[in-house]
């Protein structure tokens, strides 16, 4: 073999080599952790409340006990979301701040328990309840999936949530838009199904910067958590969450206001409708 031949196949290996990485890396940043038949059974197939069972007038407030005691009467599973409070608390609640559901301009994390308890849901008799309290209403009657919010005490939130849950009885998996908090519960407690919550890019607005929002649109960080679902918003997937349940992921959807949604998921979280609590054979 003479020394130019040499080169040009040294030079396409080189070439063929750096292509296969390029070729394999969206596998490697996508690719979800594996799932067993038994951890899938209780979710597969299920619709979950959305914030419980609420109602569209918001005469059952979202994230109220009495819209988890609806949902767990009629059988659906149940999503519902977790942040701590100043003291340390773990309650359910979605927003950051208090001002839509509440009518107070302040943060969760600004006020103690004690304090928060004192507020109306939707100008409701409903408070904002534990989730210790959430869990003792809802008492196993359907699968629950946990969402944690990005917060000021991230790690301290998965600690005291995953202690919490630790002593339920039920079915529970967990899910978070925040890649490091899936992470935790990765190395933390991999007994729990976990989930990475997405959207377009365009939804994360000015959360984080437009590098990030890309990265976390097309989940090209699951290579730190591994989830082993994705929740996507309802419409239009990119191709690397595509790839991810390819790669057997189960496929959430969120959040479902008719029937439809169902088709080609797994599991969808829903609202302001009554859907059958399966849709599909286990």
């Amino acid at each position: 073999m003479n020394n130019t031949l040499s080169k040009k196949l040294k030079k396409a290996a080189i070439l063929g080599g750096c292509a296969a990485l390029a070729a394999g890396l969206p596998v490697f940043l996508a690719a979800p952790g594996a799932v067993t038949k038994r951890q899938k059974a209780p979710f597969y197939g299920r619709n979950f409340a959305h914030r419980g069972l609420h109602s569209e007038d918001r005469s059952v407030p979202e994230n109220s006990l009495e819209a988890f005691r609806l949902a767990g009467r009629a059988g659906y599973g149940a999503e519902l979301d977790v942040q701590l409070t100043k003291d340390g608390q773990v309650v359910v609640f979605h927003d950051d701040t208090l001002e839509r559901v509440c009518g107070v301009h302040a943060r969760v994390d600004e006020k103690s328990y004690d304090e928060l308890k004192l507020l109306s849901l939707c100008g409701t008799e409903q408070r904002i309840p534990l989730l210790t309290e959430v869990l003792e209403v809802y008492a196993g009657r359907g699968p629950l999936i946990v969402e944690l919010k990005t917060g000021r005490h991230n790690r301290e939130l998965c600690e005291k949530t995953y202690a919490i849950l630790s002593d339920y009885l039920g079915e529970v998996c967990i899910e978070s838009f925040n890649p490091m908090i899936v992470r935790w519960f990765r190395f933390h407690a991999k007994d729990l199904v976990r989930g990475q919550l997405a959207s377009v890019r365009r939804d994360y607005g000015d959360t984080v910067n437009k590098r990030t929002a890309f990265l976390l649109s097309r989940c090209l960080l699951n290579f730190l958590s591994r989830p082993q679902f994705i929740a996507y918003r309802i419409g239009y997937r990119p191709l690397t969450v595509r790839l991810a349940e390819a790669l057997g992921a189960m496929r959430f959807g969120w959040t479902a206001h008719n029937e439809r949604a169902e088709r080609g998921r797994d599991g969808v979280i829903f609202e302001f409708y009554r859907p059958q609590r399966v849709f599909k054979k286990q």
